[in-house]
């Protein structure tokens, strides 16, 4: 135990100096401010002594005083005051400050650690824990930046405050100062009481996250299923371990507070005991007794200062924890120096050579898959589920890259292109269509300065030209957030506009039009065989697939053949068996349906 304490002590001190070292600026200003705000004080502790003996203690043993003995010390009160505000306000607004421009900035460091690693990384990490150490994490990390540079400024308050008591009385000085070892021991129970449970709360908190989160982005099949009562239960649990940790801290904090605050108060009425007899034996004047006692409470404010820095180490020693792991994640994309090719050239050309990808060590979804693509061409990939195809996809554009093998682009691995030069050749459309909250225009531009009549013309070869006419304030027009004021259809469309827009050279579509009927989508692929690009489609319907130009049949992560559709159909039973398993669905349905 007391090693995790010294451990927690030391690391914590390190990320304190972390921040000093990222906002020194700031946290000099805010450290002055305390600094001068602890010396006024001291300064304020030994002018209220010389008030009470010159100006207080004469006014009841004459029974009268001058006005400008009142004069005098009120101005002596007014200017300690004064100066203790802006130390204050110095104080505090660089504390705010500084706290509030780490948190941003290391939001902003996890953000682009988020985007620099590949997909591959994502899949392992669940968006609840993600969300968390980007803001609860980030939080907790820099919350003791609030009261550090209050700890460090009033040191110097600390060190006056025990000098003015030492010049003063020596007698008193160490009766205070007693309490010290007293303050110190305590402070240190409570770090190895409070630091495994505030570690478990946080941990907990990344929990609470990654629950809530699943709930709300699966809120439709929540309620299709009727599943409201699981879910609450599922979240109740781990929120009831949340509160239940978070309770056990507080009453840890309920315990040891108290008794922090009740030990200088006792050393004040050491104090007051002790030189109340040495007044009476002459060797004292009251007013240094005051001063002292007052003194003794300034002493006691810096070491509750460093306490509360003390007591938000384990927490922020867990947070930079989860943090770190995040900017330390290996496995980002390395990038060539290739540039991608000038717009408005002729399509790509697709080779797929021998690659082999796997989400498991142990267990490769894609085998020794190779193909090529003529430029123009469209081809469709077909195998039964759980073959690879959605896996293939993104390797094509190099959302994920192969464990061996490589993926050319008119003869260039994709690994060779520079930053951001397969997502300006290539553009994929998943099966999956998500949309923005925000606008049509926007959620088919993203960010891209293209004309409205560019987009006008990508949503026509989307078939989306005619529905977006029709709504209220045409590409203007709201679509709520996930698309939900749109048919699966028209959300697959738009996301396949948004794809074209940007005049692929490559364009992978993975199943992105099985919301839409037949007619549309021959019209879709139609338009896209007129369009400059090499098409590679994952494709399920019989219509689809008549229209491409070549098949590429997959099972079980491997090629077994390719050909035109009519021709596998003749010399591959699976590839004839899927062709046909939609007729025989629909075939079965409609005779329920009849009887």
């Amino acid at each position: 135990m007391a090693q995790v304490s010294r451990t927690v002590l030391r690391r914590g001190l390190g990320i304190l100096g972390l921040a000093i070292k990222e906002e020194p600026r700031i946290f000099l200003i805010s450290t002055i401010g305390a600094a001068v705000y602890g010396i006024v004080t001291v300064v304020a502790a030994w002018v209220l002594g010389e008030i009470i003996d010159r100006v207080i203690l004469p006014a009841f043993r004459d029974g009268r005083t001058t006005a400008g003995t009142l004069a005098v010390a009120t101005a002596a009160l007014l200017a300690t005051s004064m100066l203790k505000a802006a130390g204050i306000v110095a104080r505090r607004l660089g504390a705010g400050i500084m706290m509030s421009r780490l948190q941003a900035t290391y939001r902003r460091k996890v953000t682009r650690q988020y985007l620099r690693l590949p997909l591959a990384w994502h899949h392992r990490h669940p968006t609840g824990e993600l969300l968390s150490n980007a803001n609860a994490d980030v939080e907790a990390t820099w919350y003791p930046i609030a009261p550090l540079p209050m700890a460090v400024g009033v040191l110097v308050m600390l060190m006056a405050s025990v000098t003015a008591m030492v010049a003063t009385d020596v007698v008193l000085a160490a009766v205070g100062l007693l309490v010290f070892p007293l303050v110190f021991v305590l402070n240190l129970f409570y770090q190895r009481r409070l630091s495994p449970i505030a570690t478990r709360a946080q941990h907990l908190r990344g929990e609470v996250s990654e629950v809530a989160h699943e709930s709300f982005d699966g809120a439709l099949v929540v309620k299709a299923l009727g599943r409201e009562a699981e879910e609450t239960e599922r979240f109740r649990a781990v929120s009831d371990e949340l509160r239940a940790a978070n309770v056990a801290a507080g009453r840890i904090r309920g315990l040891f507070d108290p008794i922090l605050e009740a030990l200088p108060n006792l050393g004040i009425l050491a104090v007051l005991a002790v030189g109340t007899a040495r007044v009476s034996s002459g060797a004292l004047q009251p007013g240094d007794v005051v001063q002292i006692a007052y003194l003794f409470t300034l002493v006691s404010f810096p070491i509750r200062a460093i306490g509360w820095v003390l007591g938000e180490l384990p927490r922020s020693v867990v947070g930079y924890d989860r943090v770190e792991r995040v900017l330390e994640a290996q496995g980002s994309l390395r990038y060539g120096q290739q540039p991608a090719p000038l717009d408005g050239g002729p399509a790509s050309r697709l080779a797929v050579n021998a690659i082999r990808y796997g989400y498991l060590d142990d267990h490769d979804v894609l085998k020794d898959v190779s193909f090529m693509v003529s430029p123009g061409r469209t081809v469709a990939v077909v195998g039964p589920t759980g073959s690879g195809k959605s896996t293939l996809t993104s390797l094509l554009v190099r959302l994920v890259d192969p464990g061996t093998g490589e993926v050319l682009l008119d003869g260039v691995d994709l690994r060779d292109f520079a930053a951001g030069g397969v997502a300006a050749t290539a553009a994929v459309v998943p099966q999956q269509a998500f949309l923005f909250d925000d606008t049509v225009r926007d959620n088919v531009t993203l960010g891209l300065d293209v004309p409205d009549d560019t987009v006008w013309k990508a949503l026509a070869l989307a078939q989306a030209d005619g529905f977006v006419d029709r709504l209220p304030e045409r590409l203007d027009t709201q679509v709520g957030e996930r698309g939900t004021t749109l048919s699966g259809g028209q959300r697959q469309r738009l996301a396949l506009a948004r794809a074209v827009v940007r005049r692929p050279k490559l364009l992978v579509l993975d199943d992105a039009t099985s919301s839409v009927d037949p007619a549309v989508e021959a019209r879709i692929l139609a338009g896209l065989r007129d369009s400059a690009a090499t098409v590679v489609v994952v494709a399920y319907r019989r219509a689809t697939i008549a229209l491409a130009d070549e098949v590429v049949y997959i099972e079980h992560g491997r090629v077994l053949d390719r050909g035109r559709p009519d021709e596998l159909a003749k010399r591959l039973v699976g590839f004839r068996n899927l062709l046909t398993a939609y007729e025989k669905a629909a075939g079965e349905l409609d005779r329920a349906l009849a009887n």
